[in-house]
Formats: C-alpha cells, structure tokens, sequence
C-alpha cells in the first residue's frame, strides 16, 4: 500500500526491481491516504505499507525510513521571501491543501495547534499538481516537501522556504500479529533500498 505522492515515486521502479529479483513471486499495490493504507494492513489487504506520520497502534510494527522537511511553498511574486519560516508563522500564510483526514493536513494542523495556532486553509484540493497549479495562478500556498517542487521542473515559478520545525516521518510498517514469508521480507528490503534511492533522486534539482 502506498501514499499517492510515494506512489508517483515508487511504482514503476519498485514494479522493475520486483519483477527482476523476485520473478516468481506475484505483486499487487493499491494506493491510498495513510489512514486508509493502514486499516487495510490490519485487515489483511495488503501486507506492507508505506505510512506518513501514523498514530501508535499495537497492531503494527513500523520502522522508519525517512524523515522529510516540510516546506512553504508560494508563488513567485515582488515581495518574494528568502529563508526559512517559524512553524507558527505558517499560520499567516493562505493555504491550498488536501482535505482531511490527509496525513499531511493532520500533521499541520497537530504541529500548529502546539504553537497555539490553527492553518489558515483557502482551499482544499486533493492532489499534489492541482494544488501547485493553483499555488502558481497566485491562489494560496502549500505545505510540500521539497522535491514536490523539483519533479514539475518547473522551479523558477515557485518561492520555496523550510518551515522550521515541521518534518513529516514516512514509515515502512507491517501487522504486528501476522508472520512476514521470506518473499515480503525481501521486499521490505528493496522498499528500503528504492525509497530512500528515489527519495534522493527526486530532491535533486535539475
């Protein structure tokens, strides 16, 4: 099971590595929001997961793969912004993000709300390229990692600023009470291996 924005990454590479490592074994991968992800690894629908900033449960075991920081993303103007932003100064900002229960919505709104903060949210659109093109026509700003930025290409038209403080976590995670065959185990492997690879891939800039 992979999130959408691990699923633009992931499934082609992970398909090719797959099919030449493991030519016997059968691959199926379905994509989803987190909270969705994760209750079909407890179902049993599917047997590994990849996971943004998952809740604490006894019914599975995760092992972390990445830390990603989290960055303010807006649209190239006069009064463009060098440098990074404090965590609640975000909440000045209008904000274009996905509707919840997004893991990357929640994770904002959690960090803010420690800050004594709450998001200033414009629009909900669900969708990474929507969400930047109307980051681009000037309508708000996003909450992305970088490399979100680097894979349109199109670099120049955005303002770019870490958000001090605000790091999403990605997870590789599996049922706790259901034994792992010798086949998922190798692919828990080559997920660790590609996703950190094609992690590193995508936030270089071009």
């Amino acid at each position: 099971g992979l999130p959408p924005s691990m699923a633009k990454i992931l499934t082609v590479s992970l398909t090719r590595e797959f099919r030449k490592r493991l030519p016997e074994a059968a691959l199926s991968i379905s994509e989803g929001l987190s909270m969705t992800i994760q209750e079909w690894l407890q179902t049993g629908r599917v047997d590994i997961a990849l996971l943004y900033n998952p809740s604490y449960t006894p019914d599975i075991e995760t092992s972390e793969l990445l830390e990603e920081e989290l960055y303010l993303i807006s649209p190239i103007n006069k009064d463009r912004q060098d440098g990074a932003i404090e965590l609640k100064d975000l909440a000045k900002h209008p904000l274009i993000m996905p509707a919840r229960p997004n893991a990357l919505r929640m994770l904002v709104e959690t960090q803010l709300s420690k800050v004594n903060r709450k998001p200033q949210i414009v629009l909900e659109i669900d969708g990474v390229s929507a969400i930047l093109d109307l980051v681009k026509e000037g309508l708000g700003c996003a909450v992305l990692p970088k490399y979100s930025v680097y894979q349109t290409g199109k670099t120049t038209q955005f303002n770019v600023q870490r958000i001090n403080g605000l790091v999403s976590r990605l997870v590789m995670a599996v049922a706790a009470h259901r034994p792992t065959t010798s086949t998922q185990q190798a692919m828990l492997s080559l997920i660790r291996e590609l996703t950190v690879r094609s992690i590193q891939a995508a936030a270089m800039p071009e």
